[in-house]
């Protein structure tokens, strides 16, 4: 079921029920899955301040930095060149910053109910750095192993020149130590994209998984989650990959859940893998305990570095994709 309630100081949330699994969306908040409860056991990385307005221009670690956001039109802060010019693109792109739309609401809805149906919700969210549009349709259904939750996205131009974008999905799941990165047995390596202190080298270097070299000598397990003060913030990619790659998850022995994420290879071929233990944000205060997994359309945080990965929209064109996260029990 879909109802209207809030949360930590938010008026209006989505609230899609399965059984006992419940998951909480906050459209004035970017669209943010805020909560993902089974069996009364949170799932996602708690917010690290409370939840507030944001503007046009903070970095991400200056919010609630918890959740499931969606990264558009770039992950990394970036110029980029349009038919008007230069054109700034902030931290994590635009869309956690603005409230999105309800595209549909039931017939017996309060005022503010996000509905589209028992199980499902469909919202939209407006970039302002670029003219991008988001469309996310959210559906939550029972499966025979737990629970799965199925995501439709759209992306459209809104505007009157070509414009080119990247998104990647940003699900900061909780972990400990003891949980297991999943990937695809053919996967041996990936990119990577950024390591605190360098623990793995430099931005583009090869590294193997599971079992990667330490920049400094040795050598480390990247597919098993570590303590929350290990220090660790390293984000990489894999791609780009095949139809027989169009998986990868998350097991967690002592939640009782394996959560899988799948994804088209033909429409987001790149899986962005973040693990970390402690190790951002590099300022003082709470620090994220998290590993996400990020099917994504480049294999970099940057929409200025292009190549082949690169997407250009028609005014008036459009692109749908669709992923899906299992969570079973484990």
């Amino acid at each position: 079921m879909a109802e209207a309630n809030g949360i930590d100081g938010v008026e209006e949330s989505a609230i899609l029920q399965a059984g006992n699994f419940i998951v909480t969306i906050l459209p004035r908040l970017g669209g943010k899955i805020a909560s993902i409860r089974r069996n009364g056991q949170e799932l996602l990385q708690a917010p690290m301040a409370a939840y507030a307005p944001r503007t046009r221009t903070m970095p991400f670690d200056a919010s609630d930095a918890s959740g499931w956001d969606e990264c558009l039109p770039s992950v990394a802060p970036c110029t980029v060149e349009t038919a008007a010019g230069s054109v700034a693109i902030p931290d994590h792109g635009d869309l956690w910053r603005v409230a999105w739309t309800v595209e549909q609401r039931s017939e017996n809805s309060d005022q503010g109910t996000a509905v589209a149906n028992e199980n499902s919700v469909t919202l939209r969210g407006e970039c302002f750095s670029l003219p991008l549009r988001l469309e996310r349709r959210t559906t939550l259904t029972e499966i025979e192993s737990g629970w799965r939750l199925s995501l439709d996205y759209t992306v459209a131009n809104t505007g009157r020149a070509p414009v080119s974008w990247a998104w990647g999905a940003h699900p900061l799941f909780m972990a400990e130590a003891g949980d297991r990165i999943v990937l695809p047995h053919s996967i041996s390596a990936l990119t990577l994209e950024s390591s605190a202190g360098g623990r793995l080298g430099q931005t583009g270097d090869q590294v193997r998984w599971p079992m990667a070299k330490l920049a400094r000598g040795g050598e480390t397990d990247l597919s098993a989650a570590r303590w929350p003060d290990s220090g660790i913030a390293d984000k990489l990619f894999a791609g780009r990959l095949t139809a027989s790659e169009n998986w990868c998850a998350l097991e967690r022995p002592q939640a009782c859940v394996r959560i899988q994420i799948g994804f088209n290879p033909v429409a987001t071929p790149y899986l962005g893998v973040w693990l970390c233990y402690g190790g951002w944000p590099e300022k003082p205060g709470p620090k994220q305990v998290c590993v996400a997994m990020e099917p994504a359309t480049a294999p970099v945080d940057s929409l200025a570095i292009t190549g082949p990965w690169s997407h250009v929209l028609a005014p008036g064109g459009s692109f749908s994709w669709p992923m899906v996260v299992d969570f079973e029990n484990f």
